[in-house]
């Protein structure tokens, strides 16, 4: 029996505009809504992700981090 899915945790994310709209695409591509989205996303992380790419893009996005705050 599948595992009933409720969304027990609620919390303010901040966003940038780009990764906005990739959620968006994304769960409108999967017909999930946001928050939906963003589950399936953690509960699934190590199989979503390429390690070695999410190590390099990690590293260059706290690199400009500082330069995209202001």
């Amino acid at each position: 029996m599948p595992k009933r899915f409720r969304l027990t945790r609620r919390f303010p994310v901040a966003m940038t505009e780009d990764g906005y709209r990739n959620l968006k695409r994304f769960a409108h591509d999967a017909g999930l809504d946001e928050g939906e989205a963003l589950s399936f996303l953690f509960e699934h992380f190590d199989s979503v992700t390429d390690t070695e790419a999410l190590t390099l893009r990690l590293r260059q996005f706290n690199s400009e981090l500082e330069a995209r705050k202001k």
